[in-house]
């Protein structure tokens, strides 16, 4: 497996889901591949214990250091993490599945070495990704700018009623829904909580957000699809103040009547390594399609 180190090094970092067996048994294998790659190595504090020393970097502060690749290993949730991480140093990312589900991270701990044999030698499959750059507006402050690889979800909170949000399409009003929530989604996250919302499912490289509203007190009201090129904005009409916002999953952000949130294609993209395997093969194994 090894190889003579090329003459500048290159940085990659290595980013686990935590507690996971196969990350102490990996990681060493791991770093042996890079070194024999020339690569300098970082490490976020979840791999840092196996691996015997490496720079530990925290993933919020990875953005800020000159990456050429970057090794997920865990599920979808650990990968989403990291391209949020590392989508502004533009790495191309390996997403390796420890997890259950895997529609990102589709490479088999097994064929971990295979696919950086792939890479090293110009060999691999790479798939681009966009983001959404997602901005939450209290009047005309920003409060936060936020990039998101699978979805922006406004929503009510357990015990609340159905909220009223308005929707506007580069500043064309659309229609008011009154709804539980509402999702912006690209199309990788047209597979998370849009599609359980009854969303479409729409291929990764399609350039287009998809915009599904949650449980609509009208029936009329349907899933939207639009290009990316657009702006997409949600305003929440809610007096008892009991909507938040969730990125990517994340823990919500508590929203007031009157609040804003604006989502626009973001400036950066995911390159993601692949393994040969088809959307349509992925959705037919994940999602049980054409099964009996």
């Amino acid at each position: 497996m090894a190889s003579k180190p090329s003459s500048q090094s290159k940085v990659a970092a290595i980013i686990s889901r935590p507690d996971r067996p196969e990350v102490a048994r990996t990681v060493p294998e791991l770093l042996e591949w890079f070194h024999a790659h020339g690569y300098k190595v970082i490490v976020d504090p979840e791999t840092a214990k196996y691996s015997n020393g490496q720079e530990e970097v925290l993933r919020s502060q990875m953005s800020a250091r000159p990456l050429d690749l970057v090794v997920v290993l865990g599920g979808d949730g650990t990968l989403l993490s990291a391209a949020r991480a590392t989508a502004a140093t533009d790495a191309p990312l390996v997403g390796v599945n420890l997890g259950s589900l895997g529609f990102l991270t589709d490479v088999p701990l097994g064929s971990l070495f295979s696919m950086l044999d792939s890479i090293a030698q110009g060999r691999a499959a790479v798939e681009q990704r966009s983001l959404m750059q997602c901005d939450l507006l209290r009047g005309e402050a920003v409060l936060g700018s936020y990039m998101v690889f699978n979805d922006a979800v406004v929503n009510k909170t357990a015990l609340a009623r159905l909220n009223n949000y308005d929707l506007f399409v580069d500043k064309v009003f659309v229609s008011s829904y009154r709804a539980d929530g509402m999702i912006v989604a690209t199309p990788t996250g047209s597979t998370a909580y849009s599609l359980s919302a009854g969303g479409p499912v729409v291929m990764p490289t399609v350039s287009a957000f998809v915009i599904t509203p949650v449980a609509p007190h009208s029936l009329t009201h349907r899933p939207l699809v639009v290009p990316d090129s657009a702006v997409v904005e949600i305003l929440l009409r809610s007096v008892e103040e009991v909507a938040y916002l969730s990125l990517d999953g994340q823990p919500g952000l508590d929203l007031r009547d009157g609040d804003r949130v604006r989502c626009r294609r973001s400036e950066h993209s995911i390159s993601l390594y692949r393994t040969d395997t088809d959307f349509f093969h992925v959705l037919r194994t994940k999602l049980k399609w054409g099964e009996r």
